[in-house]
């Protein structure tokens, strides 16, 4: 039972920060779909003078990515509704053109009155709406979430690490003995601490298996069950084979930077 307590008191912090960089991966791959959605889906108003096409926008600003012209014949026969056939046509001759731009990425509110201002210095253009109410709400509240999982995954590891660092003391000291003979015929530091790494190596290959397991039961049956659109909707990026070896890599650097902490600050072990 102690045997079992002692392994699961390793195991769990080390999946508490292999659960954090999982977390921070799949949110990283959704946002990243979100971001396209909201960039494909935002477009800023211009008003001109006369037509421009794509490449006259694209000189002014290089965020700038595709163009819409809005026809202007339909917003005449909404505005001209029941003149006669000249006046409607003398109406198209006085209206300036009309144009949805598209940008290339999803930018900061201080993107957008950058290249607000950009498109202002050409004289043909007489108007900008980049609609920056809605666009900086969203934009807020997207990059606080953001900033929130970041800082909680960072606590959590922190957290997570010196509870490590405090179980792979207790394996030093219950191996004291074994690697006091070891250093006394003079074996280097790697082959001392190889009883640490092995048990520790162990256990970072049940903690990886276990949060692959997790993800892979979200990825494969909770998402398809669950209703929220943003996750059956990716459900492909919520765990790729991929994340399998970073987890791993980041186990063994978690297990590395764990057994040289406690071997280091005891600097050999004494009798």
């Amino acid at each position: 039972m102690k045997f079992i307590k002692n392994h699961l008191m390793f195991i769990l912090p080390l999946m508490a920060i292999l659960l954090g960089i999982e977390f921070y991966l799949v949110f990283d791959r959704t946002t990243n779909t979100y971001e396209k959605g909201l960039k494909e889906g935002y477009s800023m108003l211009v008003v001109s003078k006369d037509p421009m096409d794509l490449s006259q926008f694209q000189a002014l600003n290089a965020h700038i990515s595709s163009l819409e012209k809005i026809k202007r014949d339909n917003i005449v026969s909404e505005v001209a509704e029941g003149v006669s056939k000249s006046t409607s046509k003398a109406i198209l001759k006085a209206l300036p053109y009309f144009y949805n731009l598209g940008l290339d990425s999803y930018l900061h509110s201080s993107g957008l009155e950058e290249i607000k201002k950009d498109l202002e210095t050409d004289k043909n253009i007489k108007r900008v709406e980049t609609f920056g109410g809605s666009y900086n709400s969203s934009y807020r509240l997207f990059s606080f979430i953001k900033f929130t999982l970041k800082i909680f995954i960072t606590f959590m590891t922190i957290v997570s690490l010196f509870l490590i660092i405090k179980q792979m003391e207790i394996w030093k000291y219950a191996h004291k003995e074994r690697m006091q003979v070891m250093e006394i015929f003079g074996a280097p530091l790697m082959l001392r601490s190889g009883v640490l790494f092995k048990v520790a190596f162990i256990d970072a290959i049940f903690a990886t298996i276990l949060v692959s397991a997790i993800f892979l039961y979200v990825k494969f049956y909770w998402a398809a069950q669950s209703g929220i659109d943003i996750m059956m909707q990716n459900q492909e990026v919520l765990f790729r084979l991929s994340d399998i070896g970073i987890l791993f890599g980041s186990a063994v650097l978690i297990v590395i930077i764990a057994v040289y902490s406690v071997v280091f600050s005891s600097k050999g072990v004494q009798e």
